[in-house]
């Protein structure tokens, strides 16, 4: 989109790029509504400890209450007291000073993000596989061009909204698109086929598809031969997966299967999709990794109009997760624990690389581990609202009432906002340069359209204060971390084409390289993908044409068993429960619950049951139901719907307080991934009395 501005007002334009040709949903056209929102932060607060309210302050006063609560942490428990949460819509300059502020000038390994709440179980089961994780491995238009399209636990017709044209040109070509969901959403009412599986079977449904495949002879047996390894493993763990057994532990109908197997198997182009629905449990990497086997036994990965890919969830879900804010990262996608990933990032960032702590922990284990006794006693939250999104979301609430210091940017008083000991008033989208990476790698810029409204800074002017206040002696003559004692914190720039251009240089030759992507080539071409390790060579739209970005070359199968979701019913608690978007809200809402229209079309938390259910407990459309889990409640309206399953229960997670659907969800987490499982938990509906 493109912005205009005339007599102070902002208006949002189409622009024809060329993944979404114009086209924004709703939230995009209304999103310049917050940039002069009456709500909007533009003064630092600070708590009265006389009052416990949240006070008007000076900059220099809140600076100095984080970095003397900084200091007293750390002197009494050590660097990794104090932690960093970031998040998934911060720009690729931003996402990358905040990885390094945790390591350098804070000194700690403590450092994670809520797109580990996202893209996690894809982005390990991508790695696996492939060697490397792109959202996409190739350009967005490959899916108009592909005969057989199949989306796996995705609603782009809700949360994605510009993508449907892709999905209407597939269609109008004659091409066939299957969906897979629980629900009967938006993208499902789309689709030629919809397997509504029983939540938590998704891989159950994966390996009955290849095992079809296998029995009917559709496996490209040069391609596997050639271009992967570990196949014969995957072919006797699928040998059992017959579709009887997948229909009785799915519920999905043996002809859908055999439908769905045939569709992709026969097809000259065929492209599988996964999204939350099929990641968020704790078997995700294995769910996805099922679908990746299947894919790359059809040989689809690196062949026009095919392959496998997921769809990324945030504005910057791509590249926030590229660039060190996850706990176990260096810039440009280097594991942390490898020694020379650590020597080439530190020369860049002119500290010596025994300095750089080793990996924390994913982003749910560090939430509950905050406010314990071994665990952080202070946290800098950017860009996320973890009250909201979390799981088990009111113990995560209790676990930040018990820190001896919360700091939080951001433009509006957020949940977690409200709870903290200093609110730093941030700037917006439209008034700070930057770069952003979309689900097809492809890296995009970000243009100010004004300056920041007086007495508000940029994340990174934030981060560079906070660096060259650690850096300097305090009173007690410490300087709070190591960065002080390398003399590297206080060189945080906070001009974002100047990080950017450090970024580069911290990226090269590793898996996700920037090197060659400059400000200026972006602009000349709508974008620049990575890898890209030359300025004067190539970028890559497509990857996986000759070989993986494994050392041998060749993409790797891994038997998968399905598994039974963490948390079954039982006569207790009946129901299974499953989360998920609305078109009208984004991730928490702290955003577009302030937006007047967003607010006319979704204006609160709801509870979707199938009729029957609702004849079963009494309930009518519209009436106060509780939804309980061992773990918490939530209170909404009941919305009855014939396209849920009368065994399962739904609720978006975009409101807090007594709506709060995390209150309800399962802490439990995928063992490689760290992604918790949102998609599925036991619970009971109770009608609430009058």
């Amino acid at each position: 989109m493109t912005l205009r501005e005339e007599a102070g007002r902002v208006t949002v334009l189409p622009r024809q790029f060329p993944t979404n040709r114009g086209g924004l949903c709703q939230k995009g056209w209304t999103a310049a509504e917050l940039l002069d929102h009456p709500e909007r932060l533009t003064t630092p607060l600070l708590r009265d400890p006389g009052t416990g309210e949240l006070r008007p302050a000076s900059w220099e006063a809140a600076l100095d209450r984080i970095v003397t609560g900084i200091r007293a942490v750390q002197r009494g428990h050590g660097p990794d007291a104090v932690a960093v949460f970031g998040g998934g819509g911060l720009t690729n300059e931003k996402a990358y000073a905040l990885g390094k502020f945790a390591r350098v000038a804070l000194r700690t390994r403590h450092i994670d993000y809520n797109g580990r709440f996202c893209m996690s179980s894809a982005a390990a089961a991508g790695l696996r596989a492939f060697g490397v994780d792109r959202g996409l491995p190739f350009p967005l238009a490959d899916l108009g061009r592909a005969d057989t399209l199949l989306l796996v636990g995705a609603n782009p017709a809700e949360t994605m909204p510009p993508l449907v044209r892709w999905l209407t040109e597939q269609r109008e070509r004659g091409g066939r698109l299957i969906v897979v969901d629980p629900r009967v959403t938006a993208t499902a009412r789309l689709a030629d086929l919809h397997l509504q599986p029983l939540p938590g079977t998704d891989l159950a449904v994966a390996n009955a598809l290849l095992h079809i495949a296998l029995t009917e002879g559709w496996v490209d047996r040069a391609y596997v031969d050639t271009r992967t390894t570990g196949f014969p493993a995957v072919r006797r763990s699928v040998a059992g997966w017959w579709p009887a057994r997948a229909e009785a532990l799915s519920g999905v109908p043996v002809a859908d299967l055999e439908a769905t197997a045939r569709a992709l198997g026969t097809a000259e182009r065929a492209v599988i999709l996964t999204a939350r629905g099929a990641e968020q449990h704790a078997k995700g990497v294995d769910t996805v990794t099922g679908f990746v086997n299947l894919a790359l036994a059809l040989g689809l990965p690196g062949r026009p109009g095919s392959g496998y890919g997921c769809l990324t969830g945030q504005g910057n879900g791509q590249g926030g997760r590229e660039h060190g804010q996850k706990a176990d990262q260096l810039p440009g996608y280097r594991r942390i624990d490898d020694p020379a990933a650590r020597e080439h990032v530190a020369g860049v960032w002119g500290v010596p690389a025994g300095e750089l702590p080793g990996p924390g922990v994913p982003a749910y284990r560090l939430l509950d581990s905050l406010g314990t006794p071994a665990g952080p006693k202070a946290l800098l939250v950017f860009g996320s609202n973890p009250v909201v999104s979390a799981p088990r979301a009111a113990r995560v609430e209790r676990r930040l009432r018990d820190l001896d210091l919360l700091v939080v940017a951001d433009f509006l008083l957020s949940e977690t906002a409200a709870l903290a000991d200093v609110v730093l008033p941030t700037a917006q989208w439209a008034e700070e340069d930057g770069t952003m990476t979309n689900l097809e790698g492809r890296v995009l810029r970000r243009r100010a359209l004004r300056e920041p409204p007086p007495g508000v800074r940029t994340d990174l002017a934030v981060l560079a204060d906070l660096a060259a206040r650690l850096a300097t002696p305090g009173e007690d003559g410490g300087g709070g971390g190591a960065g002080a004692a390398s003399g590297a914190a206080a060189r945080f720039p906070t001009d974002p084409r100047t990080v950017f251009a450090e970024l580069r240089r911290a990226s090269a030759g590793g898996p996700a390289d920037y090197a060659g992507v400059s400000w200026e080539r972006i602009d000349a071409a709508d974008g620049v993908w990575w890898p890209c390790p030359d300025e004067d060579g190539p970028d890559t739209p497509r990857l996986f044409a000759d070989r993986f970005a494994t050392p041998d070359g060749r993409a790797r199968f891994h038997p998968v068993e399905h598994r039974p979701a963490a948390e079954e019913v039982c006569p207790e608690y009946p129901l299974y429960f499953t989360t998920g978007r609305v078109l009208a809200q984004y991730q928490s809402g702290t955003q577009t619950r302030r937006v007047a229209a967003l607010r006319r079309a979704a204006p609160s938390a709801f509870v979707e049951l199938h009729p029957d259910l609702a004849d079963r407990l009494g309930v009518t459309d519209g009436e106060p139901v509780r939804v309980v889990s061992r773990r918490g409640e939530l209170r909404a309206p009941a919305r009855l719907s014939p396209g849920i399953r009368p065994d399962t229960v739904f609720a978006p997670f975009h409101w807090g307080g007594a709506g709060r659907a995390n209150s309800v969800t399962n802490d439990a987490v995928d063992p490689v991934s760290g992604m918790p499982e949102f998609k599925i938990c036991a619970v009971r509906v109770e009608r609430v009395e009058p």
